[in-house]
């Protein structure tokens, strides 16, 4: 029986055992790793710099943290959004530092959880930055209030997961 080359000049004498397609089942065992490989690979990669989200997880992205922050101004807890919030974030803004940046919107007692309601108004369109930061900035044109926010996220976890916010009750 002939040889089937294999790489640079290695070959394998073909078997009764061949697979579907003649070469040696040894042939495409080789072939798989080096598949498993590449996608290990690609897959730690993948973990460090996301892609532009989609329009549709852009908004799903914007009116969870708003609604976990409405929810941590309400309740006067801010231990949820700390922990959905990305890790340099975490490590810079402990729940008790957060309470005191949002201290107005507590005192004030502002609650803006209609936005669930409401579309996603974009006032700029959405970017990843020279830094990897995605900044997502818009408004819901809810009533009697306006809610507007700027609000930047960075991979973390292998998510995207915020980094900075600016919210606007008007």
């Amino acid at each position: 029986m002939d040889e089937v080359p294999l790489g640079r000049g290695v070959g394998l004498t073909p078997t009764p055992i061949a697979g579907r397609w003649g070469r040696p089942m040894r042939y495409w065992a080789r072939f798989r790793w080096a598949a498993v490989a590449l996608l290990v690979a690609a897959s730690t990669i993948r973990a460090h710099a996301l892609d532009m989200p989609s329009p549709f997880v852009q908004e799903v992205l914007i009116k969870s943290i708003l609604v976990t922050l409405n929810d941590a101004v309400a309740s006067d807890n801010f231990a949820v959004l700390h922990a959905k919030i990305s890790k340099p974030f975490r490590d810079q803004f402990p729940p008790e530092k957060l309470r005191a940046v949002f201290k107005d919107l507590v005192e004030k007692h502002a609650v803006f959880d209609a936005i669930v309601a409401s579309p996603v108004i974009p006032e700029e369109e959405a970017k990843i930055d020279e830094k990897g930061v995605l900044r997502l900035k818009g408004r819901f044109d809810t009533s009697p209030k306006k809610v507007k926010y700027q609000l930047g996220f960075i991979p973390s976890d292998g998510q995207w997961k915020l980094s900075g916010v600016t919210i606007d009750i008007e």
